[in-house]
C-alpha cells in the first residue's frame, strides 16, 4: 500500500507519545512507547477499531490512467524515430520526385518512424517495469535539437541532389530550389495530420479502458479498449472513408467515361465500331473506346510510309454500356469481327485494356504499319476506373475480360479454315498484361496458341510473370531475367537486352517489355518486411545505385512513385511509349520489315504525341 501524503490525518496516527519525566531522584526514566495500533485492533483508550480511510479512486485504475500533456508534448523516444524516418524518407527511390510528391513521402516517413518510436519504447517499459515513457530531460531536448537541425539539413541537401541526379538520368530538368519548401511545408502538414489521427485512435482507446475498468480487470479493459478502437477505426476507413470516395470516384469518373475526349470525332469507316456497318452504336463505346476507334490509322498515312497501296484496318471496341457482362461483350466483340471480316487479315491482335479502357496507341498502330493497314484489333472495356484504382478494385474484372474475350476469339478461330487463319497475337500494357496473361495456364499454353505476345509493364501481381521471374536462370537479375535460356521468353528494357540470353529466339516470341524504374512492377506488399532480389543485385541501367532497402519506408516510396509513375520519358518508369514498335517488330518480324523503318515509325509516332 501506498504511503499516505503528509497532508492527510493519518500521517500523524503513528507517532510516539511524549514520555513523563519522574520526580524521583530527579532523573529521567525512558519513555514507554506506545503500541502502534493496526487496522482492526482496539487501542487502550478506545473499544473501536481503527480503520484506515482509503480514498473512493480504484488504486489500479488510476496507476493505468495517462497523464495529461499538452497536444504538442511527445516522447523522446518517438521524436527521435519521427527524425530517423524522416530524414531517410529524402533518400532516392525508383523515379524523380516533384516537392510535392516528396512532402507526401516524408510526411508518411515522419508519421511511421514516430510510431514505431512510441512503439520501441513500449517494449523498453515491458523490460524495464516503468509506467510512462521517458519524457527526456532540458539536456537532451537541446542535444537532439541540435542534431535534429544539422540532421534536417544533411538530409534534404542530399535529397535533392540525388532528385538531380535522378531526373538527369531520365533526360528531365532538375527541379528548382522551390522543391525545399514544397516538401518542408506539405511533410509537416501531413504528418501532423497523421499523428493526429493515431493520437484520436490512442484517446479512444483509453476512454473506452477507464469505463470498462469499473466492472472488469484493468487489464482486460485495456485490450478491449485497444480492441475497440482498431475495430472502429478500421470500419470507419472502410465503411465511411473508403466507400464514401470509392462512390465519390466512381460517379466522377462514370460522368468521364460518357464524355468524349477533345479532337476525337465520329468515325465514318466501315471497318471500325460505331461506324456505319457497326451494330454497336458510337455512344456505347465510351470515353476510352471512342478514342480508340477514333484514331484509326487512315490509309493514306499507311500507303505514304510504306509506298504501297494500304487496306483499311479493323478497329473493334465494346464498352461497358453495351453489355453487363464479360462474357456478353466478348460475344459481341467476336460478332462485330465476323461481320467486319477480321478473321480475313492477315493479324489479328486481342488487347486487355488498362482500368479506363485505354488501349495504348503506340501499342496498336505499329502493327497498323507493319502489316500496311491488313489487320484488326480487338478490345473490350471492364471498368472506367484509372489504373491505380482499378489496380486496388478491379483485378479480378481485368482476369474475366483478358479470358472471355481471348476464349471467344480463339474459339471462332478455330472454326476458320487452317490455310487462312490470320496470325492471332495478343497484347496488354500494365493491368491489361494481367488480364492476358490470365488466359494462359503457361508458357507453352500461349505459344500453341498465338503467334506472339508482347506485354509491358506487368504489375506484380501477374501471375505468369512472376512463376517465370522466380525460375530465372541462375545468374541473371530479376531486372532482366534470362529464362531457359530465352528460347521461347525474354525480357527487354532497351533492343539490346534482346541478345543477352543464348538461346535462339524460337518463334512463337514472348516478350515482357520492362522498365527498372517502373514502381508498379516492382511494387508489392512484401516491400515492408523483405528486401527484394531487384534491391540485393545490381541496379537496373535507370536506378540509382544509392537506392537502398529501408524495412517499411521502401514500401511507402515506391507507392509514392506510382502517383506519377508515366510523368516520365519514355524508357523510364510505366512509359513505355515508342519502345513497344522496337517490341513488335522483335516478336513477330514481319517480312520487309527492317530497322530503318523501326527508327522511322518511332520517330513519327513520337512526334504525333507532341
Amino acid at each position: 500500500m501506498t504511503a499516505p501524503d503528509e497532508s492527510t490525518p493519518e500521517a500523524g496516527a503513528t507517532e510516539a507519545v511524549p514520555a513523563a519525566a519522574t520526580e524521583a531522584g530527579g532523573e529521567s526514566q525512558p519513555p514507554t512507547p506506545t503500541p502502534t495500533p493496526t487496522i482492526g485492533e482496539p487501542t487502550e483508550a478506545s473499544e473501536e477499531p481503527v480503520v484506515e480511510v482509503v480514498p473512493p479512486v480504484e488504486v489500479a485504475a488510476s496507476e493505468e490512467a495517462p497523464p495529461r500533456h499538452r497536444w504538442w508534448h511527445t516522447s523522446f523516444a518517438a521524436a527521435v524515430g519521427a527524425l530517423a524516418f524522416g530524414a531517410l524518407s529524402l533518400t532516392p527511390s525508383l523515379l524523380p520526385r516533384s516537392g510535392l510528391v516528396q512532402g507526401l513521402v516524408t510526411g508518411v516517413g515522419i508519421a511511421v518512424g514516430y510510431g514505431f518510436g512510441v512503439l520501441v519504447a513500449w517494449v523498453v517499459r515491458q523490460f524495464t517495469g516503468r509506467a510512462q515513457p521517458w519524457p527526456g530531460n532540458r539536456l537532451a531536448w537541446q542535444v537532439f535539437g541540435a542534431v535534429a537541425a544539422v540532421v534536417a539539413v544533411i538530409a534534404l541537401v542530399s535529397g535533392k541532389q540525388s532528385q538531380d541526379d535522378l531526373h538527369r538520368l531520365m533526360s528531365m530538368s532538375p527541379p528548382s530550389a522551390s522543391w525545399y519548401p514544397v516538401t518542408l511545408v506539405l511533410a509537416a502538414l501531413v504528418a501532423l495530420l497523421l499523428i493526429g489521427i493515431s493520437r484520436a485512435i490512442r484517446h479512444l482507446a483509453h476512454w473506452v479502458a477507464r469505463g470498462l475498468a469499473h466492472i472488469i480487470p484493468v487489464r482486460t479493459a485495456r485490450a478491449l479498449g485497444v480492441i475497440a478502437a482498431a475495430v472502429v477505426t478500421v470500419l470507419v476507413l472502410n465503411g465511411v472513408l473508403l466507400n464514401g470516395l470509392l462512390n465519390v470516384l466512381d460517379t466522377s469518373f462514370k460522368a468521364r467515361n460518357a464524355s468524349t475526349a477533345p479532337g476525337v470525332e465520329k468515325t465514318t469507316s466501315a471497318y471500325v465500331s460505331g461506324g456505319p456497318s457497326s451494330e454497336i452504336p458510337w455512344d456505347d463505346l465510351g470515353r476510352q473506346g471512342r478514342t480508340f476507334i477514333g484514331g484509326v490509322t487512315p490509309t493514306a498515312d499507311l500507303t505514304a510510309f510504306n509506298g504501297t497501296q494500304a487496306v483499311d484496318p479493323i478497329r473493334v471496341y465494346v464498352g461497358l454500356e453495351s453489355a453487363d457482362t464479360a462474357e456478353k461483350r466478348a460475344q459481341l466483340a467476336v460478332a462485330e469481327l465476323v461481320r467486319l471480316g477480321a478473321f480475313n487479315r492477315k493479324v489479328l491482335a486481342i488487347g486487355t485494356t488498362t482500368g479506363t479502357g485505354w488501349v495504348d496507341e503506340n501499342a496498336v498502330k505499329p502493327l497498323e504499319y507493319m502489316y500496311n493497314g491488313d489487320t484488326a484489333i480487338v478490345a473490350t472495356q471492364y471498368s472506367y476506373l484509372p489504373s491505380w484504382l482499378s489496380f486496388l478494385v478491379d483485378k479480378k474484372r481485368a482476369k474475366a475480360a483478358g479470358v472471355t474475350l481471348f476464349d471467344a476469339v480463339y474459339g471462332q478461330w478455330l472454326k476458320e479454315p487452317p490455310d487462312s487463319r490470320p496470325k492471332l497475337v495478343i497484347f496488354g500494357e500494365s493491368l491489361g498484361s494481367f488480364g492476358g496473361e490470365a488466359a494462359f495456364s503457361g508458357l507453352q499454353d500461349m505459344v500453341n496458341r498465338t503467334s506472339g505476345a508482347v506485354f509491358s509493364g506487368p504489375p506484380n501481381t501477374n501471375t505468369l510473370w512472376r512463376r517465370y521471374t522466380s525460375e530465372r536462370d541462375a545468374g541473371s537479375p530479376e531486372v532482366l531475367p534470362i529464362y531457359q535460356q530465352g528460347q521461347t521468353l525474354r525480357w527487354a528494357q532497351v533492343p539490346s537486352d534482346l541478345d543477352k540470353p543464348t538461346g535462339t529466339w524460337q518463334s512463337p516470341r514472348v516478350m515482357y517489355l520492362q522498365n527498372a524504374s517502373d514502381p508498379i512492377t516492382w511494387w508489392a506488399p512484401r516491400l515492408l518486411t523483405s528486401r527484394p532480389d531487384w534491391l540485393k543485385e545490381p541496379h537496373g541501367r535507370d536506378v540509382l545505385s544509392g537506392l537502398h532497402w529501408i524495412p517499411v519506408l521502401t514500401f511507402f516510396q515506391v507507392t509514392a512513385d506510382m502517383m506519377d509513375s508515366t510523368g516520365v520519358p519514355d524508357g523510364h518508369g510505366h512509359k513505355y511509349g515508342t519502345n513497344q514498335v522496337w517490341a513488335w517488330a522483335s516478336v513477330l518480324q514481319p517480312p520487309g520489315w527492317t530497322q530503318a523503318k523501326t527508327d522511322a515509325l518511332m520517330t513519327k509516332l513520337a512526334a504525333a504525341e507532341g
